[in-house]
């Protein structure tokens, strides 16, 4: 069973920087295509950046100020977001965007405010 960790969420002002983590169980990351998902309240979760043989994709919502990335050696799945807005709050989770998803994890809550 895989085990899905996310981290590194909090509370920071518009422009702000944020980088989060997800730790992943066993030794998969290398192999399988990841993702981050984010849920604002009242709205469905959302896939905002994926993963996969090294390619990447991103919301349009997103691109140019999120890059998600693997640290192989820690198994991790990483998150940096720049230029925060209001908008991107939410509870952010990561996962596999393959059909069969992992068990979710409790997600990282992110809010941007001043």
């Amino acid at each position: 069973q895989v085990q899905l960790v996310e981290s590194g969420g909090g509370l920071v002002q518009p422009g702000g920087s944020l980088r989060l983590s997800c730790a992943v169980s066993g030794s998969i990351v290398s192999i399988i295509a990841m993702g981050w998902y984010r849920q604002a309240p009242g709205k469905q979760r959302e896939l905002v950046a994926a993963l996969s043989s090294g390619l990447t994709n991103y919301a349009d919502s997103v691109k140019g100020r999120f890059t998600i990335s693997k640290d192989r050696a820690k198994n991790t799945v990483n998150l940096q977001m720049n230029s925060l807005k209001p908008e991107d709050t939410a509870v952010y989770y990561c996962n596999t965007p393959s059909p069969r998803q992992f068990a979710w994890g409790q997600g990282t809550q992110v809010t941007v405010s001043s």
